[in-house]
């Protein structure tokens, strides 16, 4: 029998994504349920920019307007904290970087996770990205950080990564191509202008710490379950960024 050529042999193909069962079986099989789910978010409004950028631009400025994270309008437009996560650039590179890498490590940390745990991190280190960027107009002298506005999943996607690498370093892995390419793209934003890399720095902190606490925090919790430790950490990771992120919009309230 005649096989078809696929260039990704282990991606799920529409049938995959959208067929119920396949669906209701890899969510209990630990799948990339989330994973495959953020994608298709990101994708769908990826292709919304590139269609309203050639027939209704007016529109696509609205779109961007309403959904990036700008630190100075953040109090005001508190659901740009996570509509950010999902929109790109309008151009190929930006979405195809990120979805691709969020297709690499995803899988694996919703199988260990647990598919809602790994969402709410997800979102978490989204978040930690967007903490950075307001901590960084806060403490830079002249307040010229309030007007920097972004969008994009590599807050979120580097907070994946730390996650990663504190869990492979804990058994002994040798994380060395990881630290390479971890360089190279904290080295990115300083070659190529307009890459917000306090919110790399921001999902990459947010992330680790979760990671660390994780496979060694608390004693009195690391004989818990993963689930209970992981909305545990979770929640207090939401309420020390929420916390920050609150202290670092006072001057735009005023």
């Amino acid at each position: 029998m005649s096989q078809r050529f696929r260039l990704f042999p282990n991606s799920p193909t529409s049938h995959d994504l959208f067929d119920r069962d396949n669906i209701r079986h890899q969510w209990r099989m630990g799948g990339p349920v989330i994973t495959s789910a953020i994608i298709m978010i990101c994708v769908v409004m990826w292709a919304v920019e590139i269609i309203t950028r050639f027939i209704a631009p007016n529109l696509l400025g609205t779109i961007l307007g309403y959904g990036m994270f700008t630190s100075a309008l953040a109090a005001q437009m508190p659901w740009t904290f996570i509509t950010a996560l999902f929109l790109h650039e309008p151009g190929i590179f930006h979405i195809l970087f990120n979805m691709l890498t969020l297709w690499a490590i995803g899988p694996v940390l919703e199988r260990m996770l647990g598919h809602w745990q790994f969402l709410g991190f997800y979102l978490l280190s989204g978040l930690g990205g967007d903490m950075a960027l307001l901590l960084w107009a806060r403490l830079l002298p002249g307040g010229t950080g309030w007007g920097m506005s972004t969008y994009g999943a590599s807050g979120a996607l580097f907070g994946l990564f730390a996650a990663i690498f504190v869990a492979y370093r804990r058994i002994g892995m040798d994380m060395t191509s990881m630290i390479v390419w971890l360089a190279i793209n904290f080295i990115m934003p300083f070659i190529a202008p307009g890459i917000a890399w306090q919110a790399h720095v921001g999902g990459f902190v947010i992330g680790g710490l979760y990671a660390w606490l994780m496979v060694a925090g608390l004693p009195a919790l690391r004989k818990t379950g993963l689930t209970a430790r992981a909305w545990v950490y979770g929640i207090a990771l939401f309420i020390v960024v929420a916390g920050v992120s609150a202290w670092c919009l006072i001057p735009t309230l005023g």
